[in-house]
């Protein structure tokens, strides 16, 4: 009897890519141009809050939803609205004459710029060290400055959609586009001003710099 003997040929499993593991391709989201444009409007606005003081901003921040009700406004909370923001534009506007000074014993002080000098606020004795406060007077710098943080202040109110709500519930395409474009365009033009005209006041809250 003969056997035919026949090579045994080794079976391999087939194992079959996993669904998960092959790559993907990148699914990416195109933005069109204006998108683009409005994406960076916006963030360039959300940067003019550091021109701004610090306590005039948190409480345009905390107080801007109570007074409009989250920009449902009425008869009665859109005077209220309205004299918030001229309050807060005004504390913008006297910010930007306050200063710090630093004696010779490191005592830190504030005051308020005049056309004489630097009144102080703190200072209970006026002969302990102080430089000379007349360096500190009102000059034209200081003016244009306010000018400029007020002007701010309206760029940055004026994107809240709490204030546009109150202000304007349902404006019309000329309109919208106003409420679109100029107070971008005012707030980078002032951020602008600001490199050109610096000033050298430290106004309350700020951290004073060595030798000025």
């Amino acid at each position: 009897m003969s056997t035919n003997l026949r090579p045994r040929v080794p079976t391999t499993t087939s194992i079959s890519p996993d669904p998960d593991d092959t790559p993907k391709p990148q699914l990416q989201r195109q933005q069109s141009f204006s998108q683009r444009a409005i994406s960076q409007t916006l963030t360039t606005t959300a940067n003019l809050a550091n021109l701004l003081p610090t306590g005039t901003l948190m409480a345009f921040q905390l107080l801007i939803p109570v007074f409009t009700q989250n920009g449902m406004c009425d008869s009665a909370t859109r005077p209220m609205t309205l004299t918030l923001l001229l309050l807060l534009s005004l504390s913008c506007f006297l910010a930007c004459f306050t200063d710090t000074i630093k004696t010779q014993d490191g005592q830190v002080y504030h005051g308020l710029a005049t056309f004489n000098g630097l009144w102080l606020f703190d200072c209970p004795d006026k002969d302990q060290g102080l430089p000379d406060l007349s360096k500190y007077k009102i000059r034209l710098i200081d003016v244009i400055h306010a000018v400029l943080t007020v002007l701010v202040f309206g760029a940055v109110a004026l994107r809240d959609k709490n204030v546009v709500g109150c202000f304007y519930p349902t404006p019309g395409q000329e309109a919208k586009e106003v409420l679109d474009i100029v107070p971008v365009g005012v707030g980078i033009i002032c951020s602008l001003l600001f490199v050109v005209f610096p000033t050298r006041r430290h106004g309350i809250g700020y951290p004073v710099t060595p030798g000025k």
